[in-house]
């Protein structure tokens, strides 16, 4: 079930449409008390966040989203009239996995949707643990020197990529099309902005992942 928080009707009607139509299930939202209501009947697997909302925009409710327990690996893609770079950066800084300027192209949004959720299916069976810090996909657990960690979905999908690739230099286009699964308009920021709050995340684990000058990044250390 795909949630959308919009406030701008004719919006929400078309890509619910779009969606509807593609074999996916979603239902829309006004207002963030609606979305807040629904979420405690049913936990949606991917949700679609506008930014200028009533009652709260959409960066507070992110922000609730993320420092919960229940929902705070929840796949959020921010649709949103602030297109600038700077726009970008804060929406990603603030937990967001995606982040799509209006106007979009109805088959570029489809086509991100379904990436998110299928990199947001099955993890394998593999467990990291290096120096302080340890990582179990399948059950979507980080701890750093024991305590628990809350990483966004795509920090963490990140983090299990750089990982499994210990040792190895991982480009950033690499990154962005093994992580965003599309393409992504050569944005490599998106990847430093994701690996930044990631090691800040981490504390003193970050120290595992290291930035190859001018190629992009890699984990380092004996599992």
């Amino acid at each position: 079930m795909i949630y959308m928080l919009e406030d701008d009707g004719n919006i929400r009607s078309f890509v619910l449409y779009a969606l509807n139509n593609t074999g996916l299930t979603a239902v829309g939202f006004e207002k963030p008390s609606e979305f807040w209501q629904a979420v405690k009947k049913e936990r949606p697997s991917l949700l679609l966040l506008d930014i200028m909302l009533p009652e709260e925009d959409g960066l507070s409710v992110l922000k609730k989203i993320r420092s919960g327990a229940e929902l705070s690996d929840l796949p959020v893609i921010l649709l949103t009239a602030k297109g600038t770079e700077y726009d970008k950066v804060i929406g990603l800084d603030s937990g967001a996995d995606d982040y799509i300027a209006k106007p979009f192209g109805t088959m570029e949004l489809i086509s991100r949707v379904k990436a998110l959720l299928r990199r947001a299916g099955g993890k394998e069976e593999n467990e990291f643990s290096v120096g302080g810090l340890y990582v179990n996909p399948s059950r979507h657990i980080v701890k750093a020197n024991g305590k628990d960690v809350q990483l966004t979905y795509k920090e963490f999908e990140l983090l299990c990529y750089l990982l499994e690739n210990t040792g190895t230099v991982l480009t950033r286009d690499k990154i962005l099309s093994r992580i965003w699964g599309y393409d992504f308009d050569g944005e490599s920021r998106t990847v430093d902005v994701h690996i930044r709050t990631l090691r800040a995340k981490l504390g003193d684990c970050g120290s595992i992942i290291e930035t190859v000058r001018g190629i992009g990044y890699k984990a380092v250390g004996e599992f």
